[in-house]
């Protein structure tokens, strides 16, 4: 046997410890800092990118500007599952109040945010008008996985304060509603901005049809596995069996199907867990089938953070300061500005319209669009888009992973504590 074969460093290897070392550390530091459930986000893509530059033998990292594909399937997997997990946790969908913020932030908040950010990409960063609208359809979704400090809690928890609400039916709509605007910049990329020649094709298809069959398919397949899960055979239900691992078939089921059938699988992943949820609403399945989703997240999501901070040295030459204006614009001013525009007229406080506002958290939602977008066509401007992408995420896990649960949590609690 080769002596140095046996005792050589296979960077494989290297990397899986290297990887697991640095989620445990992600999550174990923050305990000497916090009594609070540890923000780990940015520690994630802090050690991820120490890693990968530090530690003897690791291999390059997948450069999604070569390599998309690996990073579409992985995020993909991991966003439907958030969402999924995200329809579970809603109890009450019957407060049309409750409503109201989630339409406004859908129906003006995010088409302002595409608008705002395509122009500062077209006029500010020289883009191509394709490669403009496809960072502004990108960045606009907030997102279902890092977003679980300002969201809702656990099924049958009750107590769903308003601001919690808002904020999780918004990230569990818009990663889906975002998709007709990724299509239009694949169209612009490919066929030119001619409206006259794509656009009603567009709007019948991309936006009419594939919105309206995700919505009908995710109702549909959750309300029959809501039946076969809890109804059917009435004295021996699959319920009774604590078995997580439904709550993945009903992702894969769900959202598979809808894909085949060309609307959007992320409305229909939401829309399965909200209809699914609605059979038996009490009942304390809906927990199990919440908790296996919710750790499959977070593994996923927790080795895509450590292979964003792998690759953000790598992208780094691509940025400049035009770039870095578009994630702190996001950030800092258009969503703020927005969010607290449209909210005017809600029966939110403005302290909670001003969270509200504030945290539309950035991440994994915008790597799978981005991913799905460079992987079908190739754009002029992939290396900016990737690298402003990177740095927008990596930017609001700082600024919301470490601010947002303790706000969110002032805001509702200050409600609590008010005399009846």
């Amino acid at each position: 046997m080769d002596d140095k074969a046996f005792f050589g460093f296979d960077s494989y290897h290297v990397a899986m410890a290297a990887i697991g070392a640095a989620i445990i550390l992600a999550y174990w530091i923050p305990r000497f800092l916090s009594g609070r459930e540890p923000a780990a986000s940015a520690l994630l893509i802090l050690l991820g990118g120490l890693a990968f530059a530090c530690v003897p033998g690791m291999p390059a990292a997948f450069d999604p500007r070569s390599q998309p594909k690996i990073w579409e399937l992985v995020s993909e997997f991991a966003v439907i599952v958030a969402l999924f997990g995200t329809g579970l946790r809603i109890d009450n969908l019957r407060n049309y109040k409750h409503w109201r913020p989630t339409i406004r932030l859908l129906a003006i908040v995010m088409p302002l945010t595409i608008a705002a950010v395509a122009l500062l990409g077209w006029a500010l960063a020289g883009m191509t008008l394709a490669g403009a609208l496809l960072l502004g359809a990108v960045l606009a979704p907030t997102d279902p996985v890092l977003a679980g400090d300002v969201q809702v809690g656990p099924p049958t928890e009750g107590g769903e304060h308003p601001v919690r609400f808002s904020l999780t039916a918004e990230a569990g709509l818009n990663d889906g509603l975002t998709f007709p605007f990724v299509y239009l910049g694949l169209i612009v990329a490919a066929e030119g901005f001619a409206p006259g020649s794509w656009a009603l094709e567009w709007l019948a298809r991309d936006v009419v049809y594939r919105i309206a069959v995700g919505a009908a398919a995710g109702a549909a397949i959750g309300w029959l596995l809501g039946r076969i899960l809890f109804l059917i055979p009435v004295r021996n239900v699959l319920a009774d069996t604590g078995s997580g691992v439904l709550a993945l078939a009903g992702v894969l089921i769900c959202y598979g199907a809808t894909e085949l059938i060309e609307g959007y699988g992320f409305i229909a992943a939401f829309v399965a867990g909200l209809a699914l949820r609605r059979v038996e609403e009490k009942h304390v399945f809906h927990g199990d089938l919440h908790s296996f989703n919710e750790a499959i997240e977070h593994a996923l999501t927790a080795v895509l953070l450590v292979s964003i901070g792998g690759v953000l040295p790598m992208l780094w030459p691509e940025l400049d300061w035009r770039h870095l204006a578009i994630g702190l614009a996001l950030v800092f001013v258009i969503r703020p500005v927005s969010g607290w525009w449209s909210l005017s007229g809600t029966q939110l406080k403005p302290r909670e319209r001003f969270v509200v506002a504030t945290y539309g958290v950035r991440g994994i939602g915008s790597i799978y669009y981005l991913a799905y977008a460079t992987s079908h066509l190739e754009f002029v401007n992939e290396g900016q888009l990737w690298a402003t992408i990177a740095f927008t995420i990596a930017l609001s896990t700082v600024v919301h992973g470490l601010t947002a649960g303790a706000a969110v949590e002032r805001v509702t609690q200050a409600e609590r504590r008010k005399p009846a």
